[in-house]
């Protein structure tokens, strides 16, 4: 049996590749990751426009309560103290998010937690009389009543999903969380911050001394890449892996629109939501802030969802109960196969968030390495 060159190629550089590959040459392994886009990183990339780092590809804000975790991704670069809390437009009104008294206050001059539950409850048992919703607009209505639901989900939802909520499986909203305080953290995690310096030192540092292959696309020259290594692990779209033989996955695309702007402030926050579905955009992002950055200029990025093409960049997976049968198929036809490994969110068709892409890394490195 011929001595292959590599014990795995990996198949795009994202957090979950790259904190792979650093487990495995930690424990002696040699390693290839390869990736069709020109640099590092997936969409935690960052590029620097006048010493302000943008997320390229959408917000990312680490936040986790596993301290292992936290741990480990600070041993490669220190993080800050970012607190995320976004605010929602509607209206010609900025209101605080999540839903907490602020928000109430703003939307309904309550002043007291007792006031605001009486006042959801008042609204909520309109809807009493829905059982079973049928839907997702019919879940949210039974959760929050109008004004939440009319305020900021409904038309927000209807922009991000691309269609009416009337129409969107009731699964989506499973709850709506509530709190009672004047805090606007968005994230119940212990741990959370930006990398001081942006996400590009910590997967430069997860790749340090790893061999990488940028501009290169396994699926036009899969038989070469097999021959070199004896493991794959492919974070890439696992149906298009498998040449959509059972279908393809539905995907929600994103298009994101960069703005230099010479101002020092345009937003006063990191995060602003849009909640019109006259405002074509989601949300803006204003990523001086992410750093508590003083830089005389700023950038800006606007956020538009839209339908998922082929040479789009897949966004939020459709995990309605179609795709999940879909999904099923592949995942079983997978592990006919022990040579390929499959991870992140593409290969998993879930939406992770780093430190879950983190975690599945570790467990998947705890188990083939050890």
């Amino acid at each position: 049996m011929t001595q292959k060159k590599y014990d795995y190629l990996i198949v795009g550089t994202g957090i979950f590749g790259a904190v792979f590959a650093y487990l495995a040459k930690q424990k002696g392994k040699s390693c290839l990751l390869i990736d069709k886009r020109k640099h590092i990183g997936g969409n935690i990339y960052c590029d620097n426009i006048n010493s302000i780092n943008i997320h390229k590809y959408g917000a990312h804000i680490f936040h986790t309560s596993n301290k292992e975790v936290w741990k480990f991704v600070n041993s490669f670069v220190e993080f800050n103290h970012y607190i995320n809390s976004p605010l929602a437009h509607y209206k010609g009104k900025v209101y605080n998010l999540p839903f907490n008294m602020n928000t109430f206050s703003k939307l309904w001059g309550v002043n007291t937690p007792s006031e605001a539950k009486a006042k959801i409850e008042e609204q909520r048992s309109q809807y009493n009389n829905i059982i079973e919703p049928a839907n997702l607009e019919e879940q949210a209505l039974k959760l929050c009543g109008d004004d939440i639901y009319y305020t900021f989900i409904k038309e927000y939802t209807e922009k991000q999903w691309g269609r009416p909520a009337t129409e969107l499986p009731a699964f989506i909203i499973k709850r709506i969380p509530f709190r009672f305080t004047y805090d606007n953290n968005y994230f119940n995690d212990i741990y959370q911050g930006i990398p001081i310096g942006g996400y590009n030192r910590l997967i430069e540092g997860l790749l340090s001394g790893i061999e990488v292959k940028l501009n290169t696309n396994y699926l036009g020259n899969r038989e070469y890449f097999d021959s070199i290594a004896n493991k794959v692990i492919f974070t890439g779209c696992i149906d298009e892996f498998f040449g959509y033989e059972f279908g393809k996955l539905e995907y929600r695309g994103l298009h994101f629109e960069h703005e230099h702007l010479e101002i020092d402030n345009f937003q006063g926050n990191a995060v602003v939501n849009y909640n019109e579905r006259q405002v074509p955009y989601t949300r803006i992002l204003e990523h001086k802030h992410f750093e508590f950055g003083t830089q005389p200029t700023t950038v800006i990025t606007r956020e538009y969802p839209g339908e998922y093409a082929k040479d789009d960049e897949p966004y939020y997976p459709i995990n309605n109960a179609k795709n999940t049968l879909i999904y099923n198929k592949y995942k079983e036809k997978s592990q006919q196969y022990p040579h390929l490994l499959f991870g992140g969110r593409l290969g998993q068709y879930a939406y992770f968030d780093m430190d879950d892409s983190i975690e599945a890394a570790m467990k998947l490195a705890e188990k083939e390495l050890n």
